[in-house]
């Protein structure tokens, strides 16, 4: 133990204190990993942004792959001076912070879903602003976790260092809830009857929608559970004596393994042209706006490459899908009440009696 602040830990923690031979090379990998999704993502931003299609959410994941990639950069230093506390600090405010953000993705998903199912309660003001309340509180909740963490490394008081303790495991509670209540929300979305048609947004099937955000959300809410699970458990065991599941490979596994699915996850199914919805969409009837909106800018986009397409035909649109129906289901279908439509007119117009001309009028009435 130092004479002088920061002191080295003296209780184990998940992923435990890196080294040269074993964790330079695993954070070497998702390094490049997290630099594709940055890219990935940053591409996706500025070719939709030149098209007039702003999808901020796209940025924000970009946001995200950043702070790994710093994250991975002060692990590997970490690696190459495991004695030196300030690093160690650095390394370890960067692993709680980044997630925060694709909690808070999985959310606005979660949000635009509710409010296609459910347009009287997700429109609501009330609704509203709790949303905003949960994003504030969560910007509160990771200040509260980085101040707690700092502090632990410059105090000798056990009062203060259970505080501190206290506060993480708080903040590893409230992340495992807010990483579950998407699924709260699209599953009590789908239970609850509506009393209106889904309002469709983006493109793609609607369900498909639901299965991505599921999906990313259990596994999120996978990787918050085991963290705050590991700290409830192991979090006072000593620094040499370390348990099991603290382990490297549970680290790398439940953090960033985890992590960068869902990253490329949203890269390759297009979450910009799925989730989109347009901007100052205020009120029931906004989504189905942004719909048209994109339909247009699709025969544009088709009429100028001489009707071969391009890559965003490849996802089909709500109105095709949203029912199971293939592309050619469709077209047959609007075909068939075509034909009908025609046969109606014809036999209205064999029913009509045709009305005489003015001159044979005239000839009946002069007896000719």
């Amino acid at each position: 133990m130092g004479s002088s602040p920061p002191y080295p830990p003296t209780t184990a923690s998940l992923g435990l204190i890196p080294t040269i031979s074993l964790d330079v090379p695993i954070c070497a990998v998702f390094l490049v990993l997290f630099i594709i999704g940055a890219a990935s993502h940053m591409t996706i931003f500025q070719v939709n942004r030149a098209r007039g299609h702003k999808f901020i959410i796209s940025g924000m994941m970009f946001g995200f792959c950043m702070a790994r990639i710093t994250t991975m950069v002060m692990r590997i230093v970490w690696a190459t001076r495991p004695t030196n506390i300030r690093i160690a600090i650095a390394a370890n405010i960067f692993v709680y912070a980044g997630v925060v953000l694709l909690f808070v993705v999985n959310v606005i998903f979660a949000q635009r879903i509710l409010r296609a199912c459910h347009p009287k309660t997700g429109w609501h003001p009330l609704f509203h602003h709790c949303f905003t309340a949960l994003y504030v509180l969560i910007v509160l909740t990771l200040i509260m976790l980085i101040t707690s963490v700092i502090q632990s490394f410059y105090t000798l008081n056990n009062n203060t260092i259970r505080i501190d303790r206290s506060i993480l495991l708080y903040g590893e509670t409230f992340y495992c809830v807010i990483s579950f209540l998407p699924i709260l929300m699209v599953i009590g979305g789908l239970i609850i009857p509506r009393e209106t048609r889904v309002e469709k947004f983006g493109q793609g099937r609607f369900r498909t929608k639901i299965r991505i955000l599921l999906t990313t959300s259990l596994l999120l809410c996978l990787g918050a559970c085991f963290r705050a699970g590991t700290n409830y458990a192991g979090g006072d065991r000593p620094i040499k004596d370390p348990a099991g599941y603290q382990g490297k490979a549970c680290f790398y596994i439940f953090n960033f393994t985890i992590e960068i699915i869902v990253i490329l996850l949203y890269v390759i199914v297009r979450v910009d042209k799925r989730f989109w919805v347009p901007d100052h969409s205020k009120k029931s009837g906004d989504y189905s706006r942004g719909r048209d909106i994109q339909d247009r800018k699709g025969e544009n986009e088709s009429a100028k490459s001489g009707g071969k397409g391009n890559m965003g035909d490849m996802i089909t649109t709500e109105e095709e899908t949203f029912d199971d129906m293939t592309h050619e289901e469709m077209i047959r279908s609007s075909t068939r009440e075509k034909v009908v439509d025609e046969e109606k007119g014809a036999e209205g117009d064999e029913s009509t009696p045709v009305p005489l001309s003015n001159h044979q009028s005239v000839m009946e009435a002069n007896g000719v």
